[in-house]
């Protein structure tokens, strides 16, 4: 059986759980598959993944678990995982789960494999495919041990819409959950993508991106107004923000954000491994480059050989139509 820990906040759903979802179904083949979902009020996110064709959508509601901390989420998915016994347990690869999922994973003495971009079947379970040296290698890395092994996925490298819908809604179960509020060590504050003028561009459904090509941070308003007519997200290559020209929080690629937008469009980007692995799972993607053999256009699903300073005003003028 297959266990996805589904994550939401204040109610919403991180949409890289769709990903995992999808990830799990095709992993699954036969097996089922579950969902699992922690927090204080979970009725409108239980149902809404009650859409997707799975077994069960199991809630583990308590106060103790309204805002997230690391005890908390470590002790009820210690709980779950005690009352399901899957063999395998997939979640987004988040900053969330990046915080409490190695901490679960050593609680139980498993398995844990983070940052996949692939999976295949191999002797009768799965290997793992994880990039390592920013990007530059991919290892294919096979779990040993007792079930349950832990698979955290990388945003993009699952389609969201390729998740099956079921013909009816699913069984949504609530747990048994015991916690001892004492026992939580840490006090919750906001996350950092709530702050003030912070963006989590790995929600967005559509981006536009800037790179060296725009030159001088006066361009950036052409950026802008780009982003704006296309009802997109604006964003960078990690050049811009370390010159300080847009904020860190909107840097995509290694050492930044993972997208997978429906959109990206790459203005001046000429697509160094660093930035592609950042952005490379998104759904349609277009570049506009003056140099033609620019890395990014092996990537995009459409491509303008050209001057961005003459293609951006055009395009503007177009989608204000």
């Amino acid at each position: 059986m297959f266990l996805v820990i589904a994550e939401q906040h204040n109610g919403k759903l991180n949409r890289a759980s769709w990903e995992t979802i999808a990830a799990a179904q095709q992993m699954a083949g036969s097996d089922a598959v579950k969902v699992v979902i922690a927090g204080g009020s979970l009725s409108a996110v239980a149902q809404e993944l009650a859409a997707a064709k799975v077994a069960a959508v199991l809630t583990l509601k308590q106060a103790a678990l309204e805002a997230y901390t690391p005890d908390g989420f470590t002790d009820a998915f210690a709980q779950a995982i005690a009352q399901v016994s899957p063999r395998y347990v997939l979640l987004p690869h988040t900053y969330q789960t990046r915080d409490f999922v190695p901490k679960l994973a050593a609680r139980l003495g498993r398995a844990l494999i983070t940052d996949c971009t692939a999976f295949r079947r191999a002797d009768g379970g799965f290997s793992f495919s994880r990039p390592m040296f920013q990007g530059k290698l991919a290892a294919e890395v096979v779990p040993t041990g007792d079930a349950p092994y832990f698979v955290t996925f990388q945003i993009g490298a699952v389609r969201a819409d390729s998740v099956v819908r079921g013909d009816s809604p699913a069984a949504v179960e609530a747990l048994s959950l015991t916690i001892d509020p004492s026992t939580i060590r840490q006090k919750p504050e906001a996350p950092f993508q709530e702050a003030k003028q912070a963006v989590d561009l790995s929600q967005a459904e559509r981006i536009v991106a800037v790179g060296r090509g725009i030159k001088s941070q006066e361009h950036l308003d052409l950026a802008k107004k780009l982003a704006s007519a296309f009802g997109a997200e604006l964003a960078a290559s990690r050049p811009i923000c370390d010159a300080g020209w847009l904020p860190m929080e909107r840097q995509i690629g290694s050492s930044g954000q993972t997208v997978a937008p429906k959109l990206y469009v790459a203005v001046g980007i000429s697509g160094a491994i660093q930035h592609l692995v950042g952005m490379k799972g998104s759904r349609t993607i277009v570049a506009i480059n003056k140099d033609a053999d620019a890395p990014i256009f092996e990537v995009a699903d459409y491509g303008i050989a050209g001057d961005l300073f003459e293609i951006a005003p055009a395009l503007i003028a177009e989608l204000s139509k």
